[in-house]
């Protein structure tokens, strides 16, 4: 599954779900990278 995440206040990154943090915060991966960051709120579309 894709999830976006912000890292930042500009900076913003998409890739595929790999887990969550204890504090909140979800990671994501791109390629061989991983990052750490808050999960972008969206709403579902009717």
């Amino acid at each position: 599954m894709m999830r976006s995440i912000i890292l930042g206040k500009y900076i913003s990154v998409q890739g595929h779900y790999v887990g969550e943090t204890g504090n909140g915060k979800i990671q994501v991966r791109v390629g061989e990278k991983t990052f750490v960051g808050k999960p972008v709120s969206y709403t579902k579309a009717a």
